[in-house]
């Protein structure tokens, strides 16, 4: 029976590879489904880094082999112990999510770290040659389709492989320790990432339930007016004293906190000098090339005869009602638009801000925009929606917080651009 390779491995379970890229390189791949950690050619020993193992123990010190505490020979052992010298497959994955984030997530884990993703954390004890490579394959039936590679990749072990296995119980390939379906490897390697963090849950809520009619202004009554004064320093009405000057903020400075604020209220078309260009492309585009085309179409339809019953010439004239539609539109922009100026280097995430932000294990990257040029497919982000107003001001190393139906999301800013 030949080594099942990982193209070997997808083509069994009908779906299409991409790939290979070495291992630790961007893969492309933003959709859920599955991948394969491959080496170019079996190798006879497990390819273990003595000092890598001891660093593991080192960062967990709750780790243990067989109940006990290991030394790092002990644990390299019970590692290699596992390892399939035939075959070339190390480790089956799939993801819900982006296929690419997942690698990315991976490759930054730390050995014995659970965050950003601790699967295939075996894969890190191991020194690895520049020719390991990845596949992948999209799919929206990630789990599914991990678990019949898992069942392709056991068919393929040899009989010898198995017996010489500490277990033969679950088959799996060296860095798997469980298939979808629950089953886990009895490999007796026990606490091996750092203890979870456990966030307490917050404080009860006191409520005060007031009976009806007993809240201010329920029966009618006028507000109770309060004595005006002249404003104090601390701003206060009713207190002594002049009312301060208040220095106006250079123009640069208040042409940005006003064009802020119309993005996030949405009383003004507020872009960056990248929008405006778009749009004034779109604009361009649509008066020299697809005006002409509809107005061509409709001359065509015309010369067919009766318009009452002419398809081609209704459908024309419908078109350009939506392409003069949009022509006006993007004018109108185009003239009240507010240019948002480029925030300065080094300074808090601004409109026009570019930022890449970590969530879930993943990485993504979002330019601020206003609300009239957001588009988040193209990762350009509104800062008057949830996510975006909270990155309003953020800086690298910041985590933000956003309430979502599922729940509560947590983005942390790692490059701010």
């Amino acid at each position: 029976m030949p080594t099942p390779t990982a193209a070997a491995l997808f083509r069994d379970v009908g779906l299409l590879a991409d790939g290979p890229l070495p291992v630790g390189r961007p893969v492309p791949a933003r959709g859920p489904g599955v991948f394969i950690v491959e080496l170019a050619s079996p190798l006879a020993r497990a390819p273990i880094e003595l000092t890598r193992v001891g660093k593991w123990l080192e960062h967990v010190p709750t780790l243990r082999v067989d109940g006990q505490p290991p030394t790092s020979r002990t644990l390299a052992a019970r590692l290699a112990s596992f390892w399939l010298p035939a075959q070339t497959v190390l480790y089956v994955g799939a993801t819900a999510n982006s296929i690419g984030g997942r690698l990315s997530a991976m490759d930054r884990t730390a050995l014995g770290d659970r965050r950003p993703s601790s699967a295939g954390h075996w894969l890190h004890a191991l020194r690895l040659a520049g020719t390991t490579r990845v596949w992948w394959a999209a799919t929206d039936a990630p789990v599914e389709y991990e678990d019949a590679l898992l069942a392709a990749f056991a068919e393929g072990v040899t009989p010898e492989e198995r017996e010489a296995l500490p277990d033969a119980t679950v088959i799996l390939p060296f860095a798997n320790l469980r298939r979808p379906t629950g089953e886990r490897r009895p490999s007796g390697i026990e606490g091996s990432l750092v203890a979870e963090v456990v966030v307490p849950p917050p404080p009860p809520k006191h409520v005060v339930v007031v009976p009806d009619g007993d809240a201010e202004g329920a029966r009618g009554e006028p507000p109770e007016r309060r004595p005006a004064g002249p404003a104090s320093p601390s701003g206060k009405a009713g207190a002594s004293g002049p009312r301060p000057r208040v220095e106006a903020p250079p123009p640069a400075r208040a042409a940005r906190a006003a064009a802020g604020r119309a993005a996030r209220d949405g009383s003004a078309a507020t872009m960056t000098a990248e929008g405006v260009t778009r749009l004034q492309s779109e604009l361009d585009g649509l008066i020299a090339t697809q005006r002409p085309q509809v107005i061509a179409r409709i001359r065509a339809a015309k010369e067919l005869g009766d318009l009452k019953e002419n398809a081609d010439y209704t459908s024309a004239r419908e078109e350009q009602s939506f392409l003069e539609g949009r022509i006006q539109a993007i004018e109108a922009q185009l003239r009240t638009a507010v240019i948002a100026d480029a925030p300065p280097p080094g300074s808090r995430a601004d409109l026009g801000s570019v930022l890449t932000v970590e969530v879930d294990g993943e990485t993504d990257t979002y330019t601020l925009v206003g609300s009239a040029e957001a588009d988040a497919a193209a990762g350009r982000l509104s800062v008057a929606s949830p996510v975006g107003r909270a990155l309003l001001k953020s800086q690298v190393g910041d985590e933000v917080s956003v309430m979502t139906p599922r729940g509560p999301v947590t983005y942390r800013v790692t490059k701010l651009v």
